[in-house]
């Protein structure tokens, strides 16, 4: 029986950032390679209680974080009946990433809330959820699961990078592909904004107006993490352990911090980019004063992605691994994650009634 080659899907993504919850409607053909479509896009941002929420859940106990899931993954079928009524689309599937609050794969723990099943009894569609849980079990990293879409829908690219709450980066080879998770970004800049009664900061402005810390800059290049070979990945812990505790952090002017920072963001990324061209996506590629600093130090060509890509390559690319889910095809790579082997993650939610 051949498989069906077509699929219409809602992706969804919710960043460490905390920007908004993006959804996006897309379109997978395959013939000799796959080729994706962007019908249309939207970031739903959070009102005020769903931001603290999202910000201090990982200090919730269990119980009550397990009925923080249910009610975000009701928030996310509701925005999704929303966008597909106003549409009028049809699809296939949803994929949904969720909302990360712990991911410590060395103690094989990982954790996104929007429960998967919830969203699909809101919407009555098939959903694909949970896309970490399965490699983190065969003692991968759990992440970045991004590259293989990379691998399938940017193949003319050599470096893939995405400036969201984290930089993380594809790297293409002739016959492989390697990929993790580079320093923070947006998670820290919007943090040090955050003290100057700014939510981000806006083309770097602030950053502009600060002068670089020398001696934290070295401190923050010296970090352990940028030693490590791959695969590897971050996540809010380490920042808290690794950066927020440094002693220089709680002494220097913040517009300080944020040029410093700038200068180790640019340093960290640029150097890995070595040659040929590098596009640009994640809400990081608007900061223009950010891509100077990554330019400055950089071999590459670096191209800003188009607006649709800039905001919904990720929601794209998982709801690409939601199709790869039901193909049952390979959508997370070991070399990449350093899995035990290749693996299909994703859990399948069927709809079903509730009274």
């Amino acid at each position: 029986m051949n498989k069906i080659n077509k699929y219409s899907v809602i992706g969804v993504m919710s960043g460490t950032s905390i920007d908004g919850l993006d959804i996006v409607k897309c379109d997978f053909i395959k013939n000799d390679k796959w080729k994706y479509t962007i019908e249309k896009g939207i970031t739903i941002k959070y009102s005020k209680k769903w931001k603290e929420t999202l910000n201090n859940i990982h200090q919730k106990p269990l119980k009550e974080i397990h009925e923080i899931s249910i009610e975000y993954g009701k928030l996310i079928g509701q925005e999704i009946n929303k966008f597909i009524k106003k549409n009028k689309f049809n699809i296939d599937l949803i994929s949904s990433h969720g909302h990360t609050v712990f991911h410590q794969p060395e103690k094989k723990i990982t954790l996104q809330i929007g429960d998967g099943q919830t969203i699909s009894n809101t919407t009555n569609k098939l959903t694909i959820s949970n896309f970490r849980k399965l490699d983190v079990k065969l003692t991968g990293q759990g992440a970045p699961l991004v590259p293989v879409g990379d691998f399938h829908l940017f193949s003319k690219y050599k470096y893939c990078l995405n400036l969201g709450g984290f930089a993380n980066i594809s790297i293409k080879n002739k016959s492989n592909i390697t990929a993790f998770d580079i320093c923070p970004v947006n998670i820290i800049l919007n943090h040090l904004s955050n003290q100057l009664n700014m939510e981000f900061d806006r083309n770097g402005d602030l950053g502009r107006e600060g002068t670089c810390n020398i001696n934290l800059l070295h401190k923050l290049n010296k970090l352990s993490y940028y030693n490590l070979k791959g695969p590897k990945s971050l996540a809010r812990e380490w920042l808290e352990k690794n950066i927020l505790g440094i002693k220089e952090i709680k002494e220097i002017k913040t517009k300080d911090l944020l040029a410093t920072f700038y200068e180790h963001i640019g340093f960290q990324i640029g150097k890995l980019l070595e040659d040929r061209n590098t596009l640009v996506s994640g809400g990081g590629a608007y900061n223009k004063y950010l891509c100077s600093k990554i330019r400055e130090n950089s071999k590459s060509k670096i191209i800003i992605a188009e607006d649709k890509i800039i905001n919904f390559k990720e929601a794209l690319i998982f709801g690409f691994l939601g199709v790869l889910r039901i193909r049952n095809e390979i959508n997370c790579l070991k070399d990449v994650t350093g899995a035990l082997r290749d693996n299909c993650g994703g859990e399948i939610n069927q709809p079903y009634l509730t009274k």
